[in-house]
């Protein structure tokens, strides 16, 4: 951890929705005027679209499981370089996962190479003097045997919807945008399960905020499911490990967000529809004190 160079992890499973988080902190950062070195999770991944399909055959072909979710896929060991050499110094190498083919137009005009979607562009430099390090992807608090990215971590967040809602999400994300098929997400589903057991869910036990959206619509069987629940058919748990680290005012979020109230003595809960607002309002006092910080 660095009061110098703060690095905040956003970090949820695919489907959780942690495009909502980052939306909310760009508009922190926009109002602060705060320039913030964004990475991507995805561009840890170890393996292109291309070699991911063949060494997923491979270790089938051995009796054994390969996903993005666990450490065979990742490049752990890079990501807690990145997240030391910032805190130490305020840089670090980073690179780009191209997911698609707007995506590999827009990269290319950029470094003036012929890259296609579903391959990495080379690492290069952060941005020099950021105020902070913007992680978003699903490791950012990632902890192994042999690597601990969660120890360099200022401020962890978690986005955690309950697991069927998650699925739904991923599978209307993934036919609608991506055009899988519904029998290939689930297939990538139960392949990803045991290492979303094992290398995601522990890392919610480490942010400093969880947000769970929990509907209130029936979600029992999310792979027929035809819409995904609105905001408004849901509620918003929002879990501090910690509220005195982050000089928490309870009474003040009650009477900023309508219709919320407290669950548990660290545990409030707001009307889905509120989720932005409530994770601007919460969030951005946290990042003010923490550039006040930089500047002791």
């Amino acid at each position: 951890m660095s009061k110098k160079h703060p690095i905040v992890a956003v970090t949820g499973s695919s489907g959780a929705g942690t495009t909502t988080v980052k939306r909310a902190f760009e508009h922190i950062f926009y109002r602060d005027g705060i320039s913030a070195a964004v990475v991507e999770g995805d561009s840890f991944h170890r393996y292109d679209r291309v070699a991911m399909k063949a060494e997923m055959a491979r270790f089938a072909a051995e009796g054994r499981n390969l996903s993005h979710f666990g450490p065979e896929a990742n490049h752990f060991e890079l990501l807690a370089q990145l997240f030391h050499a910032y805190g130490e110094t305020g840089t670090g190498k980073k690179r780009y996962y191209i997911h698609s083919d707007e995506e590999a137009v827009e990269q290319n005009a950029r470094l003036g190479t012929t890259l296609k979607a579903g391959q990495f562009t080379p690492w290069e430099g952060l941005p020099e003097g950021t105020d902070l390090l913007f992680y978003e992807g699903l490791h950012g608090l990632v902890v192994t045997d042999e690597d601990n990215v969660a120890q360099h971590v200022d401020l962890g967040v978690g986005v955690v919807p309950i697991v069927n809602l998650e699925w739904i999400q991923k599978i209307h994300r993934d036919n609608l945008e991506r055009g899988y098929s519904a029998e290939a997400i689930v297939d990538t589903i139960m392949r990803r399960l045991p290492d979303y057991i094992l290398h995601i869910t522990p890392q919610f036990s480490l942010t400093d905020i969880n947000f769970q959206r929990v509907p209130t619509v029936d979600t029992s069987n999310p792979f027929i499911a035809r819409d995904i629940p609105t905001p408004d058919e849901s509620f918003v748990i929002i879990r501090f490990r910690d509220p005195e680290k982050f000089e928490i005012d309870f009474s003040y979020l009650l009477s900023m967000i309508k219709d919320s109230f407290m669950s548990r003595r660290n545990s409030m809960v707001v009307p889905g529809g509120k989720m932005g607002m409530a994770m601007e309002i919460i969030l951005q006092p946290i990042i003010e004190r923490m550039m006040d910080a930089r500047r002791v």
